[in-house]
């Protein structure tokens, strides 16, 4: 089971967080700070993978890629296969090309709402739903379609807010 996926850039700052077991926010931020310095120690020529006993108190798994100025950081229990995961984040990676053409880090911080859409596509509650990067761009699309449909209503709406005036 997954248990949390992280992006974060060269600096440490996170882009993208999403965990799937509960613990408290400064726990989180203690998380992140730990693999940020765990992997980017580490050099371009070492495996992605480390194992891990004390990040969730239990037997931990840390798979991730450097594309770039990011780093995808998928968190996995000893059941996961690491081939799987890897493959998981070079399906992200592409799919998030895909939906935003040569996806950089400032597609992240300003659709922050539609990476989650993405990722929520693929994986929920910390198992994978979907691998195919075309259903999900399809998916991505038809949300996107579904948006600016009802689009016209709320501009509607705005209008009758903005002519209401209080006296």
């Amino acid at each position: 089971m997954i248990k949390a996926i992280l992006i974060v850039n060269n600096s440490g700052k996170a882009r993208l967080t999403k965990f799937y077991e509960k613990c408290s926010i400064d726990k989180q931020q203690q998380i992140i700070r730990d693999l940020f310095l765990l992997v980017s120690k580490r050099s371009d020529r070492s495996c992605n993978f480390l194992e891990v006993e004390d990040i969730f108190d239990t037997d931990t798994k840390i798979i991730y890629r450097h594309f770039a100025t990011l780093f995808f950081i998928f968190v996995v229990d000893s059941s996961e296969s690491e081939l799987s995961m890897i493959d998981l984040i070079q399906t992200f990676v592409e799919t998030l090309d895909k939906c935003f053409e040569n996806v950089c880090e400032l597609h992240l911080i300003f659709h922050a709402d539609k990476v989650h859409y993405i990722l929520d596509e693929m994986v929920m509650g910390g198992l994978v739903l979907e691998t195919n990067p075309n259903i999900i761009v399809s998916n991505y699309d038809a949300q996107n379609k579904m948006e600016k449909a009802e689009s016209p209503i709320m501009s509607g709406f705005q209008g009758v807010f903005q002519t209401i005036k209080p006296r």
